[in-house]
């Protein structure tokens, strides 16, 4: 909304519809992507905080066993992770499932190594809640410097995720 008053204020300027000032011209504030702060006690029992994986490009996949969607796009998730892990990419599961064993038994069936956050609430899952998360599969991608880049990961994965890797 800002850029687009300061766009709109930019071209009243530009077409004289306001007196001119001597004032210094406007210049769009920089804007960065948010920072993400995310901690949790994964599945497995440890302990996890973002801030700890610093200088790695970050796939937030927020998904369920029973979302079809979510089950389709899995491949390319485990190729990309296989494929780009050992260059600093990394992979944090929220899982809105219900029955915890199906979701653990589905991670451990297609190969997905990466920390799962569960909490058994479905749709009222305290992270997605909180994030304000309303369908999945939603993929966010995280850059080296723990900002939030990319809230429609899933299109092209392994090349969205090379070109942060190379930032």
């Amino acid at each position: 909304m800002k850029k687009h008053l300061i766009a709109l204020f930019i071209g009243i300027l530009a077409t004289g519809a306001v007196a001119q000032t001597n004032l210094p011209p406007v210049a769009a504030p920089a804007t960065q992507p948010p920072r993400l702060d995310l901690k949790f006690t994964a599945v497995d029992g440890t302990a996890f905080d973002l801030m700890t994986w610093r200088g790695k490009v970050v796939l937030i996949d927020f998904w369920a066993t029973w979302c079809g969607p979510c089950r389709r796009a899995m491949p390319v998730v485990v190729a990309t992770y296989r494929k780009l892990h050992e260059k600093g990419f990394e992979i944090i599961g929220i899982s809105l499932d219900r029955d915890r064993d199906q979701m653990l038994q589905f991670t451990k069936d297609k190969s997905m190594p990466w920390p799962q956050y569960y909490d058994g609430l479905v749709w009222e899952n305290k992270i997605s809640h909180r994030l304000g998360i309303e369908g999945i599969p939603t993929m966010w991608l995280v850059d080296k410097q723990g900002h939030l880049r990319n809230t429609e990961a899933g299109d092209d994965l392994e090349a969205e995720v090379a070109k942060l890797l190379r930032e």
